[in-house]
């Protein structure tokens, strides 16, 4: 056995599918919870450390977090990185929204700036990690590779991250491994992993102990009977888990203090050589995930028992909301707490057949299709470019938001595609919004986009001309299914289903004469057979021929690149669940939708013309 140390962040998983990291002080009140005997340590409540979070708390059993007022519950993980890194050394990378705050990297993103900060790089491309952003250290900046545009970074010290300590399995060849087959082979199912953490710690006895804490889990031989068939009580569960393999099944009792009459079987004291802390900096990020994921779950598993807020007859649940206030005040008088496991993920709606899908009301189609792109509007870049500005006669002492140099001198833009500009021209003003930039720096956003006869002011995103995008050819169909969402009873539902194929890159995007992919497609979505459900529709058809909905780039969610992504207007592709924030109910959704295709372009009068 190995015993190793690790920084520990608690991660959350956001509606883009990626995990956003909790605050230092955050993940220290979630381990200490852990650790704890208190007999609350099955829910953490993470208002007492930052009040920002008030209304969530966090579940240890189902590993989610649960939002009190909404009754949202969103999955969490305790992820493992090595002490040397970021959050171990206790310094924060943040960039600047729109909002003027600091918003904090993705902690993967922020381990990646630390490390070229102190190898002294000059910038850092973040194109490997899924984001088209280059760091510039130099002017502390972060600017965006398509649109150009910058936004300031800062590097914060702050509390370092928890450090914890603990044994991991250790193969025959050396290093951090995971447990075997019958062939020899290490096995990666999560069902071995816990298995194997758990055998590790017993030494082959009864009990567990991990990082230092009592276990209350007893195990039952394989051999031995089972225990009699009774309703559990509320201060009783059990679970039983089977891997991937039938080799190795396991059942877990988690029993009340008072009720353990043989005290758990110590741990094995390794020799001096062996405990002495090893970091994890050789192992790749899948093996550190799992070795996380186990030794989570075997932490809590050891933990006391909890009683779950809801109908023990199983019939109706309680309600989210009134489940969590339930939670706090069972908390507040030391009782035991666990939170209502979430639903099961419903992505399809049941079987419809042929007869029973039927046109959406108002619609004359049910098909629309795109093969090519938009025409180009204007002859030159400089020439639409002209179209939008009003000429400054005296440019302001300020910087241009572009390119991060002073008005009154000359555009920061050195690249190829801009001739010289006289000087009553080379500074612009945006006849609607009024921002003002060197006329070069627009000229050279203009060339890095689409072309398309538009502009977009980078500074608040006032569109100027009809915008267009670079969304492949494909298919967009829509109908009505004879089913209803969650939060819409009175209604049917509208099922979209997109489908694009791979492809060959044109000259609008990244890499002309590439191929691109397209995963995930035929791709369905939903919405409320509604009046604003149809209006939303109509304005997606608009957003669907300008090629707004989808783009090529690189995949956010899973790192590749010259994919078919999402481009900014969010669908909920759940029929009957809500686990991941893109299902029902949600009461904001379509208003949401409407606001994000006005950022498009896209206005009510679009959808009257549609009509």
């Amino acid at each position: 056995m190995l015993l190793a140390s690790a920084v520990v962040v608690w991660e959350w998983l956001n509606e883009h599918g990626r995990w956003r990291p909790y605050g230092p002080a955050v993940s220290h009140q979630i381990e200490a919870a852990i650790r704890s005997s208190d007999p609350r340590g099955g829910s953490v409540v993470l208002g007492q450390v930052d009040s920002r979070l008030s209304p969530y708390i966090i579940d240890l059993q189902s590993m989610h977090q649960f939002r009190q007022d909404t009754g949202t519950i969103r999955p969490v993980r305790r992820s493992f990185y090595d002490p040397a890194s970021a959050p171990g050394q206790g310094w924060q990378w943040e960039w600047e929204n729109d909002a003027g705050t600091w918003t904090p990297y993705d902690m993967e993103v922020a381990i990646a700036i630390e490390s070229a900060h102190s190898r002294q790089q000059p910038c850092l491309d973040l194109t490997p990690l899924g984001f088209c952003y280059l760091i510039d250290f130099q002017n502390m900046t972060q600017v965006n590779r398509q649109s150009q545009r910058c936004r300031r970074i800062q590097r914060r010290a702050d509390m370092a991250y928890p450090i914890v300590s603990g044994p991991l399995p250790v193969p025959k060849g050396g290093g951090v491994g995971l447990p075997a087959t019958a062939l020899g082979q290490p096995c990666s199912c999560q069902q071995c992993m816990l298995v194997l953490s758990v055998k590790a710690n017993t030494g082959g006895g009864g009990g567990i102990q991990t990082l230092g804490r009592r276990s209350l889990t007893m195990q039952r031989p394989k051999n031995s009977a089972p225990p009699p068939s009774k309703p559990l009580s509320p201060s009783k569960s059990a679970t039983l888990g089977r891997g991937q393999h039938d080799s190795v099944p396991t059942a877990t009792l988690i029993t009340p203090a008072s009720s353990v009459t043989t005290p758990p079987s110590p741990v094995p004291t390794p020799s001096p050589v062996v405990m002495k802390p090893q970091r994890l900096a050789g192992l790749s990020r899948p093996a550190l995930q799992r070795i996380a994921m186990a030794q989570s779950r075997a932490l809590i598993a050891s933990g006391v028992p909890t009683v779950p807020v809801k109908n023990l007859n199983g019939s109706s649940p309680v309600h989210p909301a009134l489940a969590g206030i339930t939670g706090i005040l069972m908390s507040a008088a030391a009782l035991p707490v666990c939170l209502t496991r979430p639903p099961k993920l419903v992505l399809h709606p049941p079987p419809v057949s042929k007869s029973d899908i039927k046109p959406v009301p108002g619609f004359g189609h049910c098909c629309r299709k795109t093969t090519k792109k938009q025409a180009r509007k204007g002859k030159t870049p400089e020439e639409v470019v002209k179209k939008y500005l009003q000429k400054v006669k005296s440019p302001p002492e300020e910087d241009c938001t572009i390119c991060m140099e002073p008005l009154g001198g000359p555009s920061g833009y050195k690249g190829p595609g801009v001739g010289p500009v006289s000087r009553a021209e080379s500074v612009g003003r945006l006849a609607q919004c009024g921002h003002q930039y060197h006329f070069q720096c627009l000229v050279a956003m203009y060339n890095n986009g689409n072309k398309d006869g538009s502009l977009q002011c980078p500074t608040c995103k006032t569109i100027y001309g009809v915008k267009t995008g670079n969304q492949p050819a494909g298919k967009m169909e829509y109908h009505v299914i004879p089913h209803s969402l969650p939060g819409h009873p009175d209604c049917k539902t509208i099922r979209i289903i997109y489908n694009i194929p791979p492809g060959i890159q044109g000259p609008e995007h990244p890499n002309p004469g590439k191929p691109f992919t397209a995963r995930g497609f035929p791709r369905h979505c939903y919405l409320p057979d509604s009046e604003k459900g149809r209006k939303v529709l109509r304005l997606l058809l608009v957003a669907w021929d300008r090629r707004l909905i989808f783009s090529v780039g690189t995949s956010s969610t899973t790192g590749e690149s010259d994919t078919v992504i999402w481009n900014e207007v969010h669908h909920k592709t759940e029929f009957g669940s809500n686990l991941t924030g893109h299902g029902f109910p949600d009461p904001g959704h379509l208003d949401n939708v409407l606001e994000e295709l006005r950022a498009q372009g896209i206005t009510e009068d679009d959808a009257l013309m549609e009509k």
